[in-house]
């Protein structure tokens, strides 16, 4: 078996497993279904470009790992990068598709158990490799890792993980700034950089928006009809309306209604063509056939 084969494998294990993947609302009731992992080389060009792009505070690969392990010399060759995306459940996304303009309460589970589950796979997943002896850190749980603000994109933080799943081949941009994976716009994403060699995954589309309909045919817009906070247009993702929305209306509203205290919404993320798949369909030649 290979190092890529088995960190798939463990992965896989360990979000199937794990009694910690619940939405704490029934007792078998899993948060995610089962992941997609790919793998990204710690000197991608791409990490370089995001530092220039978004920030000289976005943190690189070898950046992250080398605060983790000091006493190591290490180069961005010689790290991979394992990013992994958790599909919501299907009766998460059944449930999601009826609200229009507050959260689910299973969407709302998945946001604050989901993601503290995702930071045991994060713990898990550096575990693992350290006992077989492969250095690893998880960038969202390093002191690096903070919440900044981007000259030109606005509310943005020094290691984003659906940049790390684009680079890692598991997905591109949608008009709402969510990933579309194979497996839709509706996950949640996590990573860890470790001193391992693993062939990368090919990335599958030309452009960081190439699996969004909007962009590929200048139609769609169906992420922007959901949003309640009129956040999403043909010009984008408005962080600072989407932001205030969520903590001053959907948030409360979560606390209220269900006695829990999450950041959730994600109306966007449901009830459209991209929420369980890559609308846009691949010609051999590299062009697109739009659904």
């Amino acid at each position: 078996m290979s190092q890529k084969e088995w960190l798939v494998q463990s992965i896989t294990e360990i979000i199937g497993a794990s009694p910690e993947n619940s939405l704490r609302l029934q007792p078998d009731e899993a948060a995610f279904g089962p992941p997609l992992v790919g793998f990204s080389k710690g000197d991608d060009p791409l990490y370089d470009f995001l530092k220039k792009d978004i920030g000289a505070f976005y943190c690189h690969p070898a950046q992250i790992f080398a605060v983790a392990f000091p006493q190591k010399v290490v180069t961005g060759a010689e790290l991979a990068v394992i990013c992994w995306i958790l599909p919501q459940t299907e009766a998460t996304k059944r449930e999601h598709r009826q609200q229009d303009r507050f959260p689910s309460e299973r969407w709302t589970r998945a946001r604050l158990f989901g993601e503290q589950f995702n930071n045991h796979i994060r713990k898990s997943v550096v575990e693992l490799l350290r006992r077989n002896g492969h250095a690893a850190v998880a960038p969202v749980l390093s002191p690096l890792w903070e919440r900044r603000i981007s000259d030109t994109y606005g509310f943005a933080s020094t290691w984003s993980e659906r940049h790390t799943a684009f680079i890692s081949g598991l997905g591109t941009f949608g008009l709402s700034d969510g990933l579309i994976t194979p497996v839709g716009k509706a996950v949640r994403i996590g990573s860890v950089i470790a001193e391992i060699d693993i062939e990368p995954t090919p990335r599958t589309s030309l452009s960081h928006t190439g699996n969004c309909l909007f962009f590929s045919s200048g139609k769609c817009m169906k992420c922007a009809e959901r949003c309640p906070a009129g956040a999403i247009s043909a010009k984008g993702h408005d962080k600072e309306r989407c932001k205030k929305y969520i903590r001053e209306i959907a948030s409360p509203y979560a606390q209220k209604k269900f006695d829990l205290k999450a950041n959730s919404c994600g109306l966007c993320q449901t009830n459209v063509p991209c929420e369980s798949r890559v609308p846009v369909r691949k010609k051999a030649a590299d062009t697109e056939e739009r659904e």
